[in-house]
């Protein structure tokens, strides 16, 4: 059994003030005249004025502290050191759940949901609803060992399994997962059911054989490809060419922060906030400065890449994910929105479907409380 060794949160000061250098002499380019910025990538506007809170308001230490808020700890998985966030809280180590981040999220998208599930007599819910819960970063991600190349989702489901079990000890458990999270707890789901009892999604991963089967699938799909058309571009280059995009963001923290801060303005629900309001500026920084400071922003593309090696998410004819899945469909998603039901249970056995009333793509960060009681609410039945 690999041993757990505990993990803190460490920034030099010197490595800070290098990367707070290179932000206040960042050479800003020509920016277009036009009404929204943001349809042209980062807007400017917004980029300056992070960059200046960053430099003046930003306080990193007490960003640190703040990472530093829940114990953590690394462990040896094969050739990885994987680094994890583990709280054992109300449940007393009997109701494991393990929460998957995505990109260009960190394991500090759950922050504001780690307490309320561990302890939730704390926050006005009961004792016997709690779960112990294992917050990994993705290989390659934050505080996680980087890969020689590019892995995927599969691979990654595979570790986290063997992290859960061999390394923790639980002989079952529960998971959940959006975006690059959501297809790795579809892959526990998948291939680990001996010992993942369910799984819990807020974006649908996996895709049937075959193509579409009804009006309302052939509506959804002819929308999602116009969507990628006027949104994917970061897909299809870290899918295809991800070092390109790391030749440019090497020793650049701009430019890392506006390729980051471009999908939080994208994917988030802004129906009724603005940006600012649904990620306050201290927040996505530090969800920024957990990329800067590991050298991460490179091996986080390439998991894009890895997808494509290990083959994609379509099923094979007569193949769906058979353990028992939840889906919360948080409706402000603009790229991945949800498809028919019809669609995803020819991928997934669904047994809980749930239309929540507001959120998007970051919906632990966007909205806790919201994604916390559907959590908790599926988790008691499995």
């Amino acid at each position: 059994m690999s041993t757990i060794q505990p993990f803190e949160v460490r920034w030099d000061e010197a490595r800070v003030g290098k990367v707070l250098d290179l932000v206040r002499a960042y050479p800003w380019p020509q920016q277009p005249d036009v009404a929204d910025g943001w349809g042209y990538g980062c807007d400017g506007a917004w980029l300056k004025g992070l960059c200046e809170h960053w430099t003046g308001a930003y306080d990193w230490r007490v960003a640190v502290a703040e990472l530093n808020r829940f114990p953590q700890f690394t462990a040896r998985v094969e050739d990885f050191d994987i680094h994890f966030v583990h709280v054992v809280g109300e449940a007393g180590g009997k109701r494991p759940l393990i929460l998957t981040h995505g990109w260009p999220g960190s394991h500090y998208e759950f922050w504001d949901s780690i307490e309320k599930l561990a302890f939730p007599s704390r926050f006005g819910g009961k004792a016997e609803d709690a779960v112990d819960v294992v917050v990994p970063s993705l290989p390659g991600f934050g505080f996680s060992s980087k890969p020689k190349s590019p892995i995927g989702q599969r691979r990654t489901a595979q570790l986290f399994n063997t992290l859960m079990t061999e390394v923790l000890g639980y002989d079952s458990y529960i998971a959940q997962g959006g975006d690059w999270g959501g297809l790795v707890t579809s892959w526990l789901g998948h291939d680990h059911g001996k010992h993942v009892r369910a799984i819990h999604l807020n974006m649908i991963g996996f895709r049937p054989a075959g193509g579409p089967t009804s009006p309302e699938e052939v509506a959804w799909m002819t929308r999602q490809g116009a969507m990628m058309e006027m949104m994917g571009a970061y897909f299809r280059l870290q899918a295809s060419k991800p070092q390109s995009l790391a030749w440019m963001a090497a020793g650049n923290p701009v430019g890392q922060a506006a390729w980051i801060a471009e999908r939080f303005h994208d994917w988030s629900d802004l129906r009724t906030k603005s940006l600012d309001e649904a990620h306050p500026k201290d927040r996505l920084l530090t969800n920024i400065m957990i990329y800067v400071m590991t050298d991460s922003f490179t091996t986080g593309a390439w998991y894009y890449r890895g997808l494509l090696e290990e083959g994609g998410v379509a099923m094979a004819e007569g193949v769906r994910c058979e353990t028992p899945t939840a889906f919360a469909n948080f409706p402000g998603e603009p790229l991945y929105t949800a498809p028919p039901r019809s669609w995803a249970d020819r991928a997934y056995n669904i047994t809980r479907w749930t239309e929540m009333a507001r959120g998007g793509h970051f919906a632990a960060m966007e909205e806790p409380d919201l994604f916390v009681e559907d959590v908790r609410a599926w988790a008691k039945t499995t």
